[in-house]
C-alpha cells in the first residue's frame, strides 16, 4: 500500500512537469469514422423499428456507401480497425480472405460494407478487431446477481432512459447515409452524446452518498472505451501509417478525446471526405 501511494503521488507530481515538454511528438494519423449500425442489430439503448430501417443493399444507399468508400480511399488508410472483439479475429480474417477472393457477397453490416470494401480496394492484408465491452467493479456485479437490487436499478435505468430519449426510445429513419454520417461525426453532436453519460443512471445511488451509478458507467462506458483505445495501441503501427477506425458514433465522445490528447496519434476528421463523397 505504501508503494502504491508513493507511485500515485509521483504520477501526480509528474503531471505538473508536463507543460515543460515543448517538442511535438510525431503521431500516427487516425481517422475515426462514426457510423450507425447498418444491419440494425438493435443492441443499443435506442432501438430502430422495422418500419424505420433501411437496406444498405438497395439504392440509393448502396451507391452512397460506394461513394463514401471512394472518398476515404484518398486518405489511403494502411490499417483499418472495426467494432468487433479480438476473439473473433480469426473469423474476420477468414471472411475478408473470402471477399478478396471474390467468394463472399457483402452483408449489410458496416464491417462488410465499409471495412471489407475499402480493405480489398486498398489491397490490405487484414482488418483489425478492437472492440471490448468493458469491466465492472465487484459492487456492480453484485447488483446484477441480486434480483431485487437488479430490478430496482433496472427500473431506474429504464425511467431515466425514457426521460432522455422518449418512450419508447426509437431511432429515426435515415434519409441518406452520407448526410447521416456527416451529422453524427460533427464535433457538437459527438460532444453532446457524452453529456448523456453524466446524467442518469450516472446519478443512481443505492444508498445516499454512494457511487453506484458512477461505478456502473465507469465499467459500461469509460472502461470500455479505454480498452478499445488500448486495443488500437496494440496494433503494430509507425508514424507513417494511417489508421481508419470504423465504429458506432457514440464511442467517439471518448475515443476522439483520447486520440486528440495522445502523443501517439494525430486525429483526422472524416468530415472533408464525407463532403467529397456527396459529389461522387
Amino acid at each position: 500500500m505504501k508503494t502504491l501511494t508513493l507511485l500515485l503521488f509521483s504520477f501526480s507530481f509528474t503531471l505538473g512537469l508536463s507543460g515543460q515538454i515543448t517538442d511535438t511528438l510525431p503521431g500516427t494519423k487516425i481517422m475515426t469514422l462514426g457510423v450507425f449500425h447498418f444491419a440494425y442489430h438493435n443492441l443499443d439503448v435506442v432501438k430502430t423499428e422495422k418500419k424505420n430501417q433501411i437496406s444498405v443493399l438497395d439504392e440509393p444507399y448502396r451507391s452512397e456507401i460506394i461513394a463514401i468508400s471512394k472518398a476515404i480511399e484518398e486518405y489511403n488508410p494502411t490499417i483499418i480497425a472495426i467494432e468487433v472483439t479480438p476473439d473473433r479475429q480469426h473469423q474476420i480474417d477468414s471472411l475478408f480472405l473470402l471477399y478478396k477472393s471474390d467468394k463472399l457477397i457483402l452483408g449489410k453490416n458496416e464491417t462488410d460494407q465499409l471495412a471489407f470494401r475499402l480493405g480489398k480496394d486498398l489491397n490490405l492484408n487484414k482488418i483489425h478487431c478492437v472492440n471490448d465491452f468493458g469491466k465492472h467493479y465487484d459492487n456492480i456485479l453484485s447488483i446484477f446477481n441480486d434480483s431485487i437490487r437488479s430490478l430496482r436499478f433496472e427500473d431506474y435505468f429504464l425511467k431515466s432512459r425514457d426521460a432522455i430519449y422518449g418512450k419508447p426510445p426509437t431511432g429515426k429513419k435515415v434519409t441518406g447515409i452520407i448526410n447521416e454520417l456527416y451529422e453524427i461525426n460533427k464535433p457538437d453532436a459527438i460532444r453532446e452524446s457524452l453529456a448523456i453519460y453524466l446524467l442518469n443512471p450516472f446519478k443512481y445511488e443505492e444508498e445516499p452518498g454512494d457511487f453506484t451509478g458512477v461505478d456502473f458507467e465507469t465499467g459500461r462506458w469509460f472502461n470500455r472505451n479505454l480498452r478499445i483505445f488500448r486495443n488500437i495501441q496494440r496494433i503494430p503501427h509507425t508514424d507513417d501509417d494511417r489508421i481508419l477506425l470504423i465504429i458506432g458514433a457514440g464511442h467517439l465522445n471518448l475515443l476522439n478525446i483520447f486520440f486528440d490528447v495522445s502523443n501517439e496519434f494525430e486525429l483526422v476528421s472524416p468530415l472533408p471526405y464525407l463532403e467529397k463523397a456527396r459529389n461522387l
